[in-house]
């Protein structure tokens, strides 16, 4: 049963997908090669993905998954969104391919036996739950010694700032810097559906999770933590996008973290079951 915040983010995610937010439209262009340089640019998920059970956390919409199943593995989907994982199956059904799909909330993943997945492919969702450490030790039940986890999520220094906040020095960043929610003066999100037409859709419930939270969180479950990136969203190389636009506010704060770490507890850590 989901609680009052996965209740009301669930509703807000419904509406975003109809409203065809990009996170919800099923990636059907791909090919092995493509969706190879897509989740293994860096080499860290070895040279064949072949047989892998992988699971994609809080990240349907067709895109991950189907780079998956395309590349061979083994791939369960889970999301909170109805419609989300919908697109999982319409973009298997599009490939041919065999996508296990389960509704349900990041922070509890009892529905999975412990030591089931290779890899856990976290997409930017980890910001939508306040506990960040939770999730870790979700995650650290249902991944298996060495398994890979890579999680994307908002940059705590830029998250609650605003691209329209430009003073035309600089961009306003007012909010403490802590864990807990994020104020938006405007919590719609602006969506253009794939059908041309812009609609504003009222968003999910946002919590930053410091530097501090997210690495201590992570190292305390047993993940080393391998490579971390910074990225930022829309200009491309060498472009001088304008003032106040979400392109240039990305090249003076960027907007994500993307932590790649391997599960390798210590004998003198806690059991994932006394967590």
């Amino acid at each position: 049963m989901l609680d009052d915040l996965a209740a009301y983010n669930k509703k807000r995610w419904e509406e975003l997908a109809q409203a065809g937010v990009p996170y919800s439209l099923p990636n059907l262009g791909l090919t092995p090669e493509s969706a190879m340089a897509a989740v293994n640019s860096t080499g860290i998920l070895g040279p064949s993905l072949e047989g892998k059970d992988v699971l994609c956390l809080a990240s349907g919409g067709g895109q991950q998954s189907a780079i998956f199943g395309l590349l061979g593995a083994n791939v369960t989907v889970l999301d909170l969104c109805e419609t989300q994982l919908e697109r999982d199956r319409e973009a298997a059904r599009y490939y041919g391919l065999e996508i296990r799909t389960v509704q349900g909330d990041m922070r509890d993943l009892s529905c999975f036996p412990k030591d089931s997945f290779d890899i856990v492919w976290h997409a930017h969702a980890l910001n939508f739950v306040p506990d960040a450490p939770q999730v870790f030790r979700e995650v650290a039940r249902v991944i298996r010694r060495g398994g890979i986890y890579r999680l994307k999520c908002w940059g705590p220094h830029s998250h609650g700032a605003s691209e329209v906040e430009w003073t035309g020095k600089g961009y306003v960043v007012s909010q403490p810097y802590r864990d807990g929610p994020v104020d938006w003066a405007d919590e719609h999100w602006d969506v253009k559906g794939p059908d041309g037409v812009d609609r504003r859709v009222l968003g999910p419930h946002e919590f930053r999770h410091t530097l501090t939270t997210l690495i201590n969180g992570m190292c305390d479950c047993g993940f080393r933590i391998l490579r971390v990136a910074e990225l930022s969203d829309g200009a491309e190389p060498g472009a001088t996008p304008e003032p106040g636009t979400w392109e240039h506010f990305g090249t003076v704060l960027p907007q994500w973290l993307v932590f790649w770490a391997r599960w390798e507890p210590s004998d003198g850590m806690p059991t994932r079951e006394a967590r």
